[in-house]
């Protein structure tokens, strides 16, 4: 694969699992150290292993990006490890390993929407405010957020979970136009509906399969779908994008 990434020390917040694994085993096929960062340590450190094991240098920090000394503390194990920051993928947030309601807007619990917006948006702007000192000390960076592209579509229920990754596209607008002056780009992926889980039951195969009536590509989406977008936005081809917005779901949100 292209090593188009040689050199640069890549964090993914939320990359013990899932989606999150295949942006970091995607970003360290293409030369990049990998900080794999999840709220489950084991997991993290379960995927390390395999990054190492084919080669690649990487470390597990287990992190909550919805704490300041959580963030902290990843971004100091990073440089601890590697001496510097070249990328951050925003990928934890509540929805599936951590699981969400999917009930109407007047029945979810306050509780409920204060730890989603905790993990969803305050923790990217966490995570950005750990790493980014790091980046503009370099005069170069990647921030790439993951949104949804529930936030184009006509979704019902998860008033919650849409709301917190609509954050997630002003946040990268706004962020980018201050970050561009220190050359940092920050970009937004925005995934559809993923066949993410490991063990899915047959409930989510149902539902993820029914996502396929939407699209112009007629199949399951699957976390590997994802990573080559993730790894444009990380490495110097997205070099002149910034503050954009790209949804990846087969073709049903077209815009």
């Amino acid at each position: 694969m292209n090593k188009r990434l040689a050199g640069r020390v890549a964090i993914v917040t939320g990359s013990g699992h899932g989606i999150g694994k295949a942006y970091a085993l995607r970003l360290a096929a293409e030369g990049a150290k990998a900080v794999v960062a999840d709220i489950d340590g084991d997991g993290a450190a379960a995927v390390c292993a395999e990054l190492r094991a084919a080669g690649n240098d990487a470390i597990a920090v287990a992190t909550d990006v919805a704490t300041a000394a959580g963030t902290g503390e990843m971004a100091r194990r990073a440089i601890e490890a590697f001496g510097r920051i070249d990328i951050l993928v925003n990928n934890a947030a509540m929805f599936s390993r951590v699981p969400m309601s999917r009930i109407p807007f007047d029945e979810i619990t306050e509780d409920e929407w204060d730890r989603l917006m905790s993990v969803n948006v305050r923790g990217m702007w966490l995570a950005c405010r750990a790493v980014v000192p790091h980046m503009k000390e370099r005069g170069y960076g990647k921030i790439v957020n993951i949104g949804s592209s529930t936030v184009w579509e006509r979704t019902g229920t998860r008033i919650h979970y849409v709301t917190s990754k609509a954050a997630v596209v002003g946040f990268t607008r706004t962020l980018a136009t201050e970050l561009g002056k220190f050359n940092i780009g920050v970009n937004c992926i925005a995934p559809g509906s993923t066949l993410s889980e490991e063990e899915p039951t047959d409930a989510v195969i149902a539902m993820r399969t029914g996502a396929t009536a939407a699209r112009a590509f007629k199949r399951v989406q699957r976390p590997e779908d994802l990573a080559g977008a993730v790894a444009f936005f990380a490495s110097p081809d997205s070099d002149f994008i910034t503050g954009q917005t790209l949804v990846v779901d087969g073709g049903a949100v077209m815009r």
